[in-house]
């Protein structure tokens, strides 16, 4: 979780029912955004006067609020009100046939998983359907860097619902001015389940794992693309979770990016060791990048899983960096390497193809005999065999990084 920027703090409200009602004096603009219970439906701008009413889950209160306009305007998000204090039940929509109006009251508290800047992800349980979640509780104060970010985490969570490879939103509500977004709960992030099986079990990844690793993550980068126009330029092992029944899902959605004409700008996103060459080295910096930057995140990713050690050397600045990924070599996987199979090299190096304009898309990536030839093969068997040897104070249960 990005640790955010000292400086002005206010107050955080999360417009995530829909918007009507008008009234009073002033020249603000309020947007109509689905409710949980409508997964994928748009946002559409009305203007607006004075105080406006927000509703979530069916709990209507009024306030006056301000926009935020951070992000590029063809894309609608959700913003900021900074208004007193509300509380609120909200829907909990954890399949189309259960769903729930819920409270805080509602969900009993296992215990705290995860700790940020923005305030705690804790392990809960909802009473009625004794569905176990992840419920990130958002302090009312944080400052403007991380409120940008978790509105924008929110915002692709809520219309991704119908893809299978991102993590789920359940539903969210307010409590003494705190919002409450409950998510899936996954069992460990890829970061702490490969080091586990390197330094621990003294083994590797089998190339079965990779395969599955790669198709689901590229499948969801690409639902990011085409659904959303969205990138998400923060691929890395942190943010892909596992589960006991085999899921491999993406999250952290927090620096993604609106692609304009397929093209983002914002070079400062991410988390830089992951980051591809036409983003580190500033004679790009007026061209922009496309989505060929994740896929080489995805290649630095992969090679990290398959080897058990990240690529390049450590840094120790920013001119080293722009030496070694802006001026060197690309990483690249060995072919006489008898681990890996010659499909999955040949993946794996073209995920790492220093020239951007001939990197491989997502398309490209999705039809290529690695991805192609992978059969059957039980995740969830492999993950609970390394997850029952692995101590509980090893183990933590992200939902969100």
């Amino acid at each position: 979780m990005a640790t955010g920027q000292q400086g002005k703090r206010t107050k955080l409200k999360l417009n995530i029912g829909q918007q009507s009602g008008s009234g009073g004096s002033g020249d603000n603009k309020t947007f109509q955004f689905a409710s949980p219970l409508s997964i994928g439906s748009r946002p559409t701008s009305t203007e607006s006067t004075g105080s406006s009413a927000s509703s979530l889950g069916g709990a209507t209160k009024h306030n006056s609020f301000m926009t935020e306009t951070g992000y590029p305007t063809q894309i609608e998000k959700l913003y900021i009100m900074r208004t007193k204090s509300i509380e609120a039940t909200g829907k909990l929509k954890i399949s189309p046939d259960q769903v729930y109006d819920f409270s805080a009251e509602d969900l009993q508290d296992i215990g705290e998983i995860g700790r940020g800047n923005f305030g705690t992800v804790n392990k809960m349980v909802h009473e009625k359907s004794g569905k176990v979640m992840a419920v990130k509780r958002i302090r009312s104060t944080v400052d403007e860097k991380e409120q940008n970010q978790l509105l924008m985490d929110l915002d692709v969570v809520m219309r991704s619902n119908e893809c299978p490879y991102i993590v789920k939103f359940f539903g969210a509500l307010f409590k003494e001015g705190d919002c409450w977004i409950c998510m899936e709960l996954m069992n460990i992030s890829l970061d702490q389940f490969y080091k586990f099986v390197y330094k621990k079990l003294e083994s590797r990844l089998p190339e079965q794992m990779l395969g599955k690793i790669s198709i689901t993550t590229v499948n969801a980068l690409d639902y990011l693309k085409d659904k959303l126009k969205i990138i998400h330029r923060d691929v890395k092992p942190s943010n892909i979770l596992l589960d006991r029944a085999g899921n491999i899902k993406l999250c952290d959605f927090g620096i993604s990016g609106h692609l304009v004409d397929s093209i983002a700008k914002t070079q400062d996103a991410g988390c830089r060791p992951y980051m591809a060459p036409e983003r580190i080295d500033p004679t790009y910096s007026s061209k922009g990048y496309d989505v060929r930057s994740d896929v080489w995140s995805l290649g630095i990713t992969l090679y990290e899983l398959a080897t058990g050690r990240f690529p390049y050397p450590k840094w120790n600045s920013v001119f080293d960096q722009l030496t070694q990924v802006v001026q060197g070599d690309a990483p690249q996987l060995n072919m006489a390497d008898t681990c890996f199979s010659p499909d999955f090299v040949t993946f794996v190096n073209k995920c790492l193809t220093k020239n951007q304009a001939t990197r491989p898309k997502y398309k490209e990536l999705l039809e290529m005999p690695f991805i192609n030839k992978q059969t059957d093969w039980d995740v969830a068997e492999y993950v609970n065999s390394v997850l029952n040897q692995m101590p509980q104070d090893f183990l933590s249960e992200p939902t969100l990084s």
